[in-house]
């Protein structure tokens, strides 16, 4: 065996070990996260003097969850919050569905979690009219159009006889989504001739408003056969893992125009270890394409292979840290990134001013099973959690009860 290879093979192994300690602490950390009475995980999990707070409840993050935790099952771990009783929970009443994002959501967990709700919740959902229903579909905001498309594409896959019906609103969705998608592949956060913020942040688009159209886009050419949305996908891959930091950072923001990186910060945890490896280990496997360097080199970043040196993996409080962030508005963040449009050589890897943001949403943690339950094989008998105890870790939690 020369070097290089057996350098390749332990770096493998190595990020293997890590991907599998993570899946661990993201069953054991998604309990705390979880208000039993509400039968919803919360919005935020956060550190405070008091301990770990719950802040709000998130039916959109518990939709996010119940698809990691069922891969896990899938897998054959044991998730240790019963995902039926939630489920039916979320389906008795929608009111929750606030937009076309939380109906993209919905149909997602529904067509991979239980496929035979969706046919008798399909009345309740009007799809015909959603594109112009929501107002985040008439803004045509990337990340939420993705969800829909991903939603519609998955509920075609689990069931071949919708093909036909669903088959001009996945087009109809398709081409939205592509409007937004700049000449070398990236994506803005939302149509550019949706008014003023059309103009600024229809060309700016988050890691977010890549890795889900990404997704839903390869999720979309299984369905349809749609060689040219694959290829879009894959343009739009390549150009992530072509942007990748030294540190295999995934960056914040991107001009959708030029490809350029424009924020790099903050460098959001959940984009390393769930969003990045998710959406490229489904490109990967439908292309025939192997992303693994890139994958592995982001989880890197995670143990303190980054700009603080800092582990953002905390076994004692079972969350993986959200950030590294500068301290400075969201506002003043978009408006440098458009100031900084025409410069090729924008400061975006700057490590100046660098902090940690203690919290973590059980999203994160979901898109981590989602990501890595079924590659790392399963802990022992011995690690695994019954449901009984698992539950009495989150007793000590704090609990917020606003709805977000």
């Amino acid at each position: 065996m020369t070097d290089a290879r057996r350098f390749v093979e332990q770096q493998s192994d190595e990020a293997q070990a890590t991907a599998r300690r993570f899946v661990v602490l993201a069953t054991r950390g998604l309990v705390p996260m979880f208000d039993q009475q509400q039968q919803l995980f919360c919005y935020s999990l956060k550190k405070t003097e008091r301990g770990m707070v719950q802040e709000g409840l998130s039916p959109r993050y518990t939709m996010m969850t119940l698809m990691g935790l069922h891969r896990l099952e899938e897998a054959g771990g044991v998730s240790p919050i019963e995902i039926e009783p939630v489920l039916e929970s979320l389906l008795r009443n929608l009111d929750w569905v606030k937009d076309i994002g939380d109906l993209g959501v919905l149909l997602w967990t529904c067509a991979l979690v239980a496929p035979e709700r969706l046919s008798e919740s399909e009345g309740r959902m009007d799809l015909e009219t959603a594109l112009v229903r929501y107002p985040s579909a008439k803004r045509g905001v990337t990340m939420e159009l993705a969800w829909f498309l991903t939603g519609l594409s998955n509920w075609a896959l689990a069931y071949p006889e919708k093909l036909p019906r669903l088959k001009d609103l996945a087009f109809q969705t398709f081409d939205m989504l592509n409007q937004n998608r700049g000449e070398q592949g990236f994506f803005g956060h939302l149509a550019r001739n949706a008014g003023v913020q059309g103009r600024t942040r229809g060309r700016i688009g988050s890691f977010a408003d890549q890795v889900y159209p990404i997704y839903a886009m390869t999720r979309f050419s299984q369905a349809y056969q749609e060689e040219s949305a694959l290829q879009m996908a894959l343009q739009t891959g390549r150009g992530l893992c072509d942007a990748q930091g030294s540190l295999g950072q995934w960056w914040w923001h991107y001009d959708s125009s030029s490809g350029r990186v424009l924020e790099g910060y903050p460098v959001f945890s959940v984009h390393q270890h769930a969003m990045g490896p998710m959406t490229l280990f489904a490109l990967g496997e439908a292309a025939q394409c192997d992303f693994t360097p890139w994958i592995y080199r982001g989880l890197q970043w995670i143990n303190s292979e980054n700009e603080l040196g800092f582990n953002m993996e905390d076994d004692s409080a079972q969350v993986i840290w959200r950030c590294q962030f500068r301290p400075a508005s969201q506002v003043k963040t978009y408006l440098k990134a458009a100031l900084n449009l025409g410069s090729p050589n924008a400061p975006y890897e700057a490590k100046k001013d660098l902090k940690v943001l203690f919290e973590c949403r059980p999203y994160e943690l979901g898109w981590l099973l989602y990501a890595f339950a079924g590659r790392v094989g399963q802990p022992s008998s011995a690690l695994a959690e019954k449901r009984s105890s698992a539950m009495a870790i989150g007793s000590g939690v704090v609990s917020g009860k606003s709805y977000r």
